[in-house]
């Protein structure tokens, strides 16, 4: 591949719902383009961006690939991302450093709510757009069905510059309301008869849209003067870029029509990386913002969006070019770490192919191998000018599991590769519950999950399994008690003597527990009532309902007797140990268990069901709050009843909507759902 300056590149991002068909329109792109020399379906697990085992085996998109081609004298990196929900961190990664997008609609199946969120996610970073109407060769098919849900969803600025030639199974080209030709795979032809007056219908309504886009243009067309292509060509570019027009566009990737079309779309509306808005960067030697220069002489200013391992060549880290230019065999300066980075050789990534490159241009995208400290979000910039750019928004994971090693050399290698995982993975989180002694994956989903298990295994040589995370339940006691218990034991020569008395009483929740003394005229010598208050936190760990850690306590030592010759810190250990477990089994004990703030985000037309499936799950709604077509629902939910919520949530609502959870109190478990929680830990114990 020649070298591109700024101007001539496109970085266009792919987005869509799971199945509209990303994967095989970037395989035609790639095709059309003489990027690749022959047609790969995602059925026979051939295709350029799906290489990975798990994506073959799933037929789904996992990660995102960069796939530049060429075409007429513009370098287009075209980034595919997975449509399904649970790997928006990858779609978040390729939006970050896209200077544009195409928005893949089925043509059969219409508007899905993957649309929307991905439509959405280019409205927050306002990214210019196209509409490609895939699968028009698919039965059901519907053109102008597909652009009026459009419309009614996104707006009447959404408009056809293509109309389609046929559908179903005589689609064959469109027709292009600009040029006003008809395009097909075969010889140039007339538009059909048929067409013209829907021709006719929506070459107006385009005029009409980019004449309101211009004020020259809009006074020639109240007027009645004739806009040219060229001008309605124009007024298109500007107004693409500047978000007032989508254009919409049509064909079937998988039967490799009307693709060409879209390629002219790409280099003539999208923008280049110069023609985007500024890009704002923090100096930290003056801690001041400054707006980067573009241009290739700038200083070097470089954004990693992605980390993956490679198993050829390790560690591979992606990375788009802001400002200046990045050289193979160089230094650079790691402005997050604070540390100097050796760059080896540079790669230009096509799927899993790697093209070695000099060097790396302002405005374009490239990967290098084996980095040690950087990893995804960091800058990258000179050391006399370092500059922070900021980093990518990833969401919060949402579900969890714990996860077992299969073996003990797996639990050897474990950390290490959960380690790997996160780096790769940043919307995977890992830490130790200590409370329940698991260690918890979380992730946006089970399928997000299944395959970080799965990589784990393959990539890293660590076999897991995972499990629904136990729930940290606690116990106390509902009355004060006293509690007494003389530990007295004869072996031969000094025995074993301690004595004491207890006083337990209930604290309100979430004070924890608390130990004190009271003991007058040295009924138990002050040097062992450590080892009293010893004995009483290593009963705490284990309560003597169902063996959760007890908790909002207070042990009061208030006498006891000792021994001159037998007493001991261990006797009055082993004594503190069982007054408090005697006491507490009369205290009348409960569970107790951890209850969550829920907020829960969904569309108005969901409230109802939602609200009342939280019900189910022994939730306190608190509040409702409608917000433009949405409603928040703030409630309360004990941990347990909500341990697969992302999964219920998102079939619930059609995977419209959203939640967030944060740990609030522990309260008393009911006495029916008790029993089964202590009639489970006694199963587990046996």
């Amino acid at each position: 591949m020649k070298s591109y300056k700024a101007p001539q590149i496109r970085n266009v991002v792919l987005l869509s719902h799971g199945g509209a068909g990303k994967t095989s329109l970037s395989e035609a792109i790639l095709f059309n383009s003489g990027a690749i020399n022959r047609l790969g379906k995602v059925e026979d697990g051939n295709t350029t961006s799906d290489y990975d085992p798990d994506e073959i085996k799933r037929k789904i998109s996992i990660s995102l690939s960069l796939l530049p081609c060429e075409w007429k004298d513009t370098k287009i990196n075209l980034i595919d991302t997975p449509g399904y929900a649970d790997f928006v961190g990858e779609v978040k990664a390729g939006l970050r450093v896209a200077d544009g997008a195409i928005i893949v609609v089925c043509a059969a199946s219409g508007m899905e709510v993957g649309t929307e969120q991905v439509w959405r996610y280019t409205e927050e970073g306002a990214i210019p757009r196209l509409i490609f109407i895939n699968k028009m060769d698919r039965d059901n098919a519907d053109f102008y069905r597909t652009v009026e849900q459009v419309q009614n969803k996104f707006g009447r600025h959404c408009i056809p510059i293509q109309l389609p030639i046929g559908s179903q199974a005589t689609f064959e080209g469109v027709v292009d309301l600009l040029s006003l030709k008809a395009l097909t795979n075969s010889e140039p032809k007339d538009i059909p008869a048929s067409l013209q007056e829907q021709v006719d219908t929506f070459r107006e309504k385009l005029v009409e849209a980019v004449a309101e886009t211009n004020d020259d243009l809009l006074n020639k067309y109240l007027e009645g003067e004739e806009i040219s292509e060229e001008e309605i060509g124009h007024a298109l570019q500007e107004g693409t870029s500047q978000g007032k027009i989508v254009p919409i566009l049509t064909g079937a990737a998988l039967q490799n029509v009307a693709i060409t079309p879209l390629l002219d779309a790409i280099s003539a509306y999208l923008p280049a990386p110069l023609d985007t808005g500024e890009t704002v960067a923090t100096n930290l030697l003056t801690q001041q913002e400054e707006t980067l220069d573009k241009s290739e002489p700038a200083l070097l200013t470089a954004l990693v969006f992605k980390t993956s391992t490679d198993p050829y060549v390790g560690k591979l880290t992606y990375f788009r070019v802001y400002g200046g230019i990045l050289y193979s065999d160089s230094q650079v300066w790691n402005s997050n770490k604070g540390r100097a980075e050796r760059v080896g050789q540079l790669y230009m990534l096509r799927g899993k192919a790697q093209e070695p490159v000099p060097q790396v241009v302002a405005g374009d995208i490239g990967a290098v191998a084996k980095l040690s400290e950087t990893n995804t979000g960091d800058s990258l910039c000179s050391r006399d000018h370092p500059l922070l750019l900021p980093s990518i928004e990833f969401p919060r994971p949402v579900f969890s599991v714990a996860i077992h090693p299969k073996t003990k050399a797996d639990l050897d290698k474990m950390g290490t590769a959960l380690s790997r995982l996160v780096e790769e993975d940043p919307t995977l989180q890992v830490h130790r519950d200590l409370d329940t002694v698991e260690t918890i994956l979380s992730g946006m989903g089970d399928s997000h999950l299944e395959v970080a298990a799965e990589r784990m295994r393959r990539k890293l040589g660590v076999d897991v399994r995972i499990e629904a995370p136990k729930v940290a339940y606690r116990e106390t006691i509902m009355v004060p008690v006293k509690a007494e218990y003389k530990h007295k034991k004869q072996t031969g020569g000094h025995g074993q003597y301690g004595h004491v008395f207890l006083e337990l009483e209930p604290l309100s929740r979430g004070s924890g527990f608390e130990f004190a003394e009271r003991v007058v005229g040295g009924a138990v010598p002050k040097n062992y009532i450590p080892a009293v208050e010893k004995g009483v936190q290593e009963a705490l760990q284990e309560g003597v309902v169902a063996g959760y850690p007890v908790t909002d306590i207070k042990v009061t030592l208030y006498d006891g007797s000792y021994h001159a010759v037998d007493s001991s810190d261990m006797s009055f250990k082993i004594a503190g140990l069982q007054a408090f477990k005697k006491g507490a089994t009369q205290g009348q004990p409960v569970l107790l268990e951890p209850i969550m703030n829920i907020r829960v985000i969904v569309p108005d037309s969901f409230m109802g069901d939602t609200i009342g499936d939280l019900n189910t799950k022994r939730a306190k709604v608190l509040a409702t709050q409608p917000q433009d077509g949405t409603t928040a629902i703030d409630a309360q939910v004990p941990l347990a009843e909500i341990v697969r919520y992302a999964t219920e949530l998102r079939s619930l609502t059609q995977g419209r909507g959203s939640y967030t959870v944060e740990f609030s109190h522990y309260q008393e478990v009911p006495a029916h759902i008790a029993q089964k929680i202590i009639s489970e830990s006694k199963r587990e114990e046996k």
